[in-house]
């Protein structure tokens, strides 16, 4: 029996979340709250620049930095009635004007330099649809494992849309009548309907999507046919208990932050190491970089029981698993090698075919390239928001960024569900040292995060200021 286990974080500002199955950690995913996501997010923005040379455009949307919005993705474009050839010949000017105002949709959050990727081709999300008012085809999860239900709600959906409309069905269409998907497929086109209205009030936002970490959470228990979720937030569990009644809820009570109780502080540390040892003594080297992802495979203790090629086959089947276990957990994204031990040709593909299967139980869309002369697998993994490392780290000021440390900000809710864990004893005074940015973090704007935990907590908060040279604090004596 396969037991799913859900714990989740989110009595302090900063929430989090880890999924296990049988005990072994598969997911985890932090939301800080100075991060939030705008992936989804539907504006009416305003072209600034136009750029035939890199056929595109660029369009302010209210978010500091000018989303980039390509011409494949320009509505224009779409409703274009000539052949792909035909359309690609024009210029990108034929299909957008500077000073225009356009509908687009978020679909890759700004990264550092780069503003917002934004589409014109807009999707309006239901429980079992995807709509796309100018999507002009059907799609079908690929996780409806018949052939023959995939077919048929292919077919059905070509019934239902408009020649210029486009459907998506979710995994969770496979089990609805078509009575149901026609009444949510009219509950969306109204939806679109009012987005236009506001558009023409022309206000700049228009519709903000759900919060990621309740997304990230709903996607999850959409999956689950049974298992356990364990929250530290009561109003919490009763919600997603209504919700989602056939799974089994229950309540953190204990002051011991939730995820120290259930020992995942170390699982976290765990997913941040560069070196993953495996099960038989080999291990994995992963280093992440801005343009790429590396990982590593070595046979390292592993000297295996027969001869050398069946040792490597096994090493690597063993990290195959391993490696997109640890691209989910991680949330690595974009481009990503995996330099596999040396190994025939003809098991080349064996070594693909797990990694590909591995991957399918990822919520992300993934693409396996293949092997390269040199025998690396190369594969991409889409992009949307910061992965786990991003999250929860910065770059470190003491090594110039040739290292990374915890975050200021991950520091501070270290210390906020520290504190929590004295509630309820007999103290009246903590006396703590920390950095500048950990104080500033956790105290908030006029000290209020720091009274409203006061409050709670039943006793007074001294933070003194501590030269540590990277994001630090330490409980100097409790009273």
């Amino acid at each position: 029996m396969i037991l799913n286990q859900v714990i989740v974080n989110m009595k302090t500002r900063e929430n989090r979340f880890a999924y296990l199955i049988n005990g072994k950690i598969e997911k985890i995913y932090v939301q800080q709250p100075q991060y939030k996501t705008t992936v989804g997010n539907i504006y009416l923005g305003q072209v600034t620049k136009v750029i035939p040379g890199m056929n595109a455009a660029f369009v302010e949307i209210g978010e500091g930095k000018g989303a980039y919005l390509p011409r494949e993705k320009m509505i224009s474009f779409v409703r274009d009635e000539g052949t792909l050839e035909e359309k690609k010949k024009k210029s990108v000017s034929s299909y957008i004007k500077q000073g225009e105002r356009v509908l687009v949709q978020v679909i890759k959050d700004a990264a550092g330099p780069k503003g917002a990727k934004i589409t014109g081709i807009i999707e309006i999300s239901g429980d079992n649809l995807v709509y796309m008012p100018y999507g002009r085809y059907v799609a079908v999860s690929k996780k409806i494992n018949s052939k023959a239900a995939q077919a048929n709600l292919r077919s059905f959906g070509d019934t239902i849309k408009s020649e210029k409309e486009g459907l998506i069905f979710r995994t969770s269409a496979a089990n609805c009548s078509e009575a149901d998907l026609i009444e949510e497929l009219e509950i969306l086109r109204r939806q679109y309907c009012d987005l236009e209205k506001k558009a023409m009030q022309k206000r700049v936002m228009l519709l903000q999507e759900t919060n990621e970490f309740n997304k990230q959470l709903l996607y999850l228990f959409k999956q689950m046919k049974e298992g356990e979720v364990i929250v530290d937030r009561l109003e919490e569990r009763k919600h997603w208990q209504e919700l989602f009644p056939h799974l089994m809820f229950s309540f953190h009570q204990g002051n011991e932050d939730i995820f120290t109780h259930y020992q995942l502080d170390t699982e976290i540390e765990k997913a941040l190491k560069r070196v993953v040892w495996l099960s038989n003594g080999a291990y994995l080297i992963i280093d992440q970089a801005e343009a790429a992802t590396i990982i590593d495979v070595n046979t390292g203790k592993y000297e295996g029981k027969h001869q050398l090629e069946q040792t490597v086959f096994q090493t690597n089947m063993l990290a195959a698993k391993e490696v997109a276990r640890q691209i989910a957990l991680r949330d690595i994204s974009g481009i990503i090698l995996i330099d596999f031990i040396d190994m025939r040709k003809t098991e080349e593909k064996q070594i693909m075919d797990s990694v590909l299967k591995e991957l399918k139980r990822d919520n992300r869309q993934s693409k396996v390239v293949g092997f390269t002369e040199l025998g690396i697998l190369q594969l991409t993994r889409k992009k949307t928001m910061k992965s786990l490392s991003e999250t929860v780290q910065s770059k470190c000021m003491t090594c110039e960024g040739t290292g990374v440390v915890k975050s200021a900000e991950s520091m501070a809710f270290q210390l906020e569900r520290e504190l929590w864990e004295y509630r309820n004893k007999d103290i009246a005074l903590v006396e703590i040292q920390a950095t500048e940015e950990v104080t500033k973090i956790f105290s908030g704007e006029g000290n209020v995060h720091k009274k409203r935990l006061e409050e709670a907590l039943g006793f007074t908060i001294k933070i003194e200021a501590a030269p540590f040279p990277k994001p630090d604090y330490f409980i100097r004596m409790v009273k």
